[in-house]
């Protein structure tokens, strides 16, 4: 019988009345009493705080050619400024997605990737069969919490923790190396739900500390992994083993954007082969006109026919209607296309549309 771990926060999830579920290996707070609708709704207009210490984390020390930590990302790696971030895949020989990842360089040879909490083990393996220099690799998940602060008011609540500054030249997918209070921490200005937010990697034995700061703002409430399914669905925002898989390749994912064709990487001459052969399916966005939400598994339709099935469903709080990302065969995958999603009984009318279906997110804008 296998026994879901515990990030460092779980006696404050049980405090705070967190409804907890297995995710990726991990019992995680789905939702707290206030309810997955309410968090959406706060980190859309204030600031939610997420517990995302289960995730996998490396620290990749020396050159980013030498390492083979150029070979084994599909985005660019050496190009990218020191304080810079970047979101990428590490591929499989077939040109799968073995997961999708962020890649932060804090020095020139000092970088960080983060990677999904499911498949950190593999990851690490994967990284250490496929680089030059398997030994620049190092797991830091046991000596490093995360937190994710996001919101449009997450600048105004970090602030005051921070030196003066840091946050105002903190571009977006920026990162920096700083001190909050008396601990060295790596702030990143990033998230998974389209709104103005930072990631905050502090040391382990000290998120607890940081956690209570943080809900002692009244701007601040705790969301969960449902909330958090929400807010990036809205943004388009693929998951991995869901929409994204070691199965489907960036290319059927529609995130070819960040696969740099111009460099050698692992997984690279298959990626070719598919495109020369041609993509037989796509991810694509779906809108119903109604409340009533698609789901994992359901068949799309057209013309009466199976062309697809979605990997992402659910009801948008922010918009009032369903929405989805699934697989369509490539004539389907247009815009504007109508189609209907089906779980063999109820048949819910949809619109093919691109993401995000959500544009009001401060992630860029800054709030």
């Amino acid at each position: 019988m296998t026994t879901d771990r515990l990030t460092p926060l779980a006696d404050e999830h049980r405090r705070l009345g967190a409804r907890t579920g297995p995710f990726g290996g991990w019992l995680m707070p789905i939702q707290y009493p206030d309810g997955i609708i309410a968090e959406h709704h706060w980190t859309r207009r204030s600031a939610g705080v997420f517990d995302t210490c289960h995730m996998g984390m490396f620290a990749i020390t020396g050159d980013a050619e030498t390492t083979g930590l150029e070979y084994a990302l599909t985005c660019p790696v050496g190009s990218l400024p020191v304080g810079g971030c970047r979101y990428g895949f590490l591929l499989n020989d077939a040109g799968g997605i073995a997961d999708d990842v962020v890649v932060m360089r804090l020095g020139d040879e000092d970088w960080i990737v983060v990677v999904n909490a499911a498949t950190a083990t593999r990851d690490e393996q994967h990284l250490r069969a496929i680089m030059r220099r398997p030994e620049a690799v190092r797991s830091i998940a046991a000596e490093t919490g995360k937190l994710d602060l996001q919101g449009p008011l997450s600048r105004e609540v970090l602030r005051p923790f921070l030196p003066p500054g840091i946050l105002e030249t903190l571009g977006y997918y920026r990162t920096v190396r700083t001190r909050m209070a008396d601990m060295d921490v790596i702030v990143s200005r990033t998230g998974y739900t389209g709104e103005l937010g930072y990631e905050l990697f502090v040391p382990r034995d000290r998120v607890v500390t940081v956690w209570g700061t943080l809900l002692h703002d009244e701007r601040v409430k705790p969301a969960g992994l449902g909330a958090r399914d929400t807010l990036r669905l809205e943004m388009g925002y693929p998951l991995y083993g869901q929409d994204i898989t070691a199965d489907t390749t960036p290319f059927e994912a529609g995130l070819e954007r960040f696969v740099d064709l111009r460099k050698f990487f692992h997984g690279k001459s298959a990626l070719i082969e598919q495109w020369a052969s041609g993509i037989k399916r796509r991810l694509v966005g779906c809108r119903t006109d109604s409340r009533r939400s698609p789901r994992h598994g359901h068949r799309i339709l057209a013309g009466g026919r199976v062309v697809g099935s979605v990997t992402s469903g659910s009801f948008s709080p922010s918009l009032g209607c369903g929405i989805a990302l699934g697989y369509v065969e490539t004539a389907y995958a247009e815009p504007g296309i109508g189609v209907v999603i089906t779980d063999g009984g109820m048949e819910l009318p949809a619109i093919v549309t691109e993401p995000p279906f959500y544009r009001d997110g401060t992630a860029r804008t800054g709030g």
